[in-house]
């Protein structure tokens, strides 16, 4: 990531107090980032021996640390080209090797649940699409792209992650197979797609996860956007593996407040009380007096606790066709303010009565968390940046990708450790820290060294390059601290 150079040349607000009060805090010893390469080596040594071959082993070393580095592109080429190997070698390994990716995920779970499981944590699910401009990619179709806010040309993967007060981590990743691809024998054979994949939605790709890893991590929530959380089907099969839930659902959702009092002398048929109507989501929560909305802290920030405003009720859903829902669910509506403005969200979960407001705003909120990861997934460990086309590569690539992302999450989890402070999100590292973390004396002390300061700085620029206040108070430091970060 770039920095303006501009930004530089303002001493003024640099030599401010809030400025200097936030360098304060961003010390770090510079043996934090030189210890990253033997870190890394030994973070690497735990998955090697699952790669068959020694050129497999060699291969997956090259790619990971080039993952971590501050390529501005991150596929084979470039990562080949700075290490001064042959490319074809490495794009070979990637889209084609014969390397199991399923035991490297699954040893990557198992870390993952040795590191920081927790009873309180939450599996998310995440749906995130990668454009594409051609039409050979596995999967590839036009269908809605959240990453541009529109239907486009796209290959779509569903992800499943990990966030507690520790920190968060990935754990599965899929490539959804449009209906049209797994019909289509001619496309299945040229990119490889094994016999054994069959159509699913994405909500039943989630679903499969859960029922997949949720026993092999502690855990007590499951947390989805609304693509997953407005599929009644999605919700029961949750409830039904004994899974609590709370996902996101569309402010239209109908819904019949099940604790409204019905009209005074209003009866049903047979004489009994008449039921509440159906409503939508946003107007029941617009007809709610202010009394009956809570403050709610979710999160500690740089400034005191973040915190929204928070409403539930004991609900009934209608789904598609106009069939009632048979169970009770919990309808949750949050607001909070975001630059000035008032944005409401409105969930559905099948907590207990008796879990507390509290504890469902808080699980929810933990969704933040993973999109952060995704954000520094794409941003700095090349999530998006593949240039395969079968089904393996694709899977092959994103299992090298988020193995990087996760030896990510464990040095912002050592840095913060060693300076904690504010921060945004729960569990996210200390951004203070992260953005001093470039040695201060110049080069690491070998190649590898080099490398892995590589990886602090990039995580640096996503901090630095918003808030240049963070940098050193003289503006001659600044350019030096930005040589480096380059």
């Amino acid at each position: 990531m770039e920095l303006a150079l501009h930004s530089f040349d303002e001493p003024s607000v640099l030599q401010t107090t809030e400025a200097i009060a936030l360098l304060a805090e961003a010390e770090i010893d510079v043996d934090d980032v030189r210890g990253c390469s033997r870190r890394l080596t030994v973070f690497l040594n735990r998955y090697l021996p699952l790669f068959p071959r020694r050129e497999h082993r060699d291969n997956a070393t090259i790619v990971v640390e080039g993952l971590l580095g501050g390529l501005e592109r991150k596929t084979a080429e470039p990562i080949a080209r700075a290490r001064g190997v042959q490319r074809k070698p490495i794009q070979a390994f990637v889209g084609c090797g014969a390397w199991d990716d399923e035991a490297v995920m699954a040893e990557l779970r198992r870390h993952v649940a040795q590191q920081m499981s927790d009873p309180h944590g939450v599996l998310v699910l995440d749906p995130s699409a990668f454009p594409k401009k051609g039409t050979q990619s596995c999967g590839v179709k036009r269908q809605w792209c959240g990453r541009l806010g529109k239907v486009e040309n796209c290959q779509l993967g569903v992800f499943l992650a990990y966030a507690t007060d520790q920190g968060q981590a990935p754990l599965d990743r899929r490539l959804y197979l449009p209906q049209a691809w797994a019909k289509d024998k001619k496309l299945r054979k040229k990119c490889h797609v094994p016999t054994s994949v069959k159509f699913q939605t994405s909500w039943e790709m989630g679903l499969e996860m859960i029922k997949s890893h949720g026993g092999s991590i502690a855990h007590g929530w499951v947390v989805a956007d609304d693509e997953f959380g407005r599929v009644n089907a999605f919700r029961r099969g949750l409830h039904d593996i004994g899974e609590r839930y709370v996902v996101d659902v569309p402010s239209d959702t109908r819904v019949r407040d099940l604790l409204a009092r019905p009209p005074a002398k209003t009866k049903g048929i047979g004489g009994s009380a008449r039921k509440a109507p159906f409503q939508s989501a946003d107007v029941w929560a617009a007809a709610q007096p202010a009394s009956a909305w809570r403050s709610i802290a979710v999160r500690d920030g740089e400034k005191g606790p973040i915190t929204v405003e928070a409403i539930c009720t004991q609900v009934q859903t209608r789904g598609p066709g106009g069939r009632v829902g048979v169970r009770s669910e919990r309808l949750l509506v949050i607001r909070r303010q975001e630059q000035g403005q008032v944005q409401t969200s409105y969930h559905l979960s099948n907590a207990a009565a008796e879990v507390p407001l509290e504890q469902v705003v808080r699980g929810r909120s933990r969704r933040q968390q993973i999109e952060q990861l995704f954000a520094h997934g794409k941003g700095e460990t090349g999530l998006g940046d593949y240039e395969v086309r079968s089904w393996v590569g694709w899977h092959h690539h994103m299992t090298l990708s988020l193995l990087a992302l996760w030896f990510l999450c464990l040095e912002r989890r050592t840095i913060g450790k060693k300076n904690p402070g504010g921060d945004g999100a729960a569990g996210a590292p200390d951004r203070h820290a992260i953005a001093a973390a470039a040695p201060r004396n110049g080069q690491g002390d070998c190649e590898a060294d080099q490398r892995c300061a590589a990886t602090h700085r990039r995580v640096a620029n996503l901090f630095v390059a918003k808030d240049h206040r963070r940098l050193p108070a003289e503006p001659s430091a600044a350019r030096d601290v930005m040589n480096r970060l380059q």
